[in-house]
């Protein structure tokens, strides 16, 4: 069942096909000041809803991860990047992490968080 998200204004809506079964708080300088709780999906299980122009983005240190936030409030909504999961940039398989706690009507606590030490990994 998809799953419908939107930042503070209601500007940047998107949405996923189905609910995650854990989330990820990272501890980067980026994320934790952001608080997002992210969740991933391929390309194909993310649909923005919102017009592109109401999506601002950020590009950080190696600027292969194009981090999304909404224009007019700023709220951080979703990041698109190549799969990390060995370590280095696999451009063939991009993710979309997306800010967990935007999901409209779902509820975060049940899920379980896993944690990811940004902080010193990068």
């Amino acid at each position: 069942m998809p799953i419908e998200a939107s930042c503070h204004c209601g500007e940047t809506v998107f949405e996923v096909t189905e609910a995650p079964s854990s989330v990820t708080r990272c501890t980067c300088t980026l994320c934790a000041k952001r608080g997002a709780l992210w969740a991933y999906y391929t390309p194909a299980q993310f649909r923005l809803l919102s017009p592109a122009e109401n999506v601002a983005t950020y590009l950080w240190g190696s600027r292969t991860v194009k981090h999304h936030f909404c224009a007019a409030c700023g709220c951080g909504t979703y990041s698109e990047s190549p799969d990390w999961s060995s370590g280095k940039p696999d451009f063939d398989n991009p993710k979309v992490a997306v800010n967990a706690r935007l999901f409209d009507d779902f509820d975060l606590d049940a899920v379980p968080v896993n944690v990811i030490d940004g902080r010193n990994l990068w």
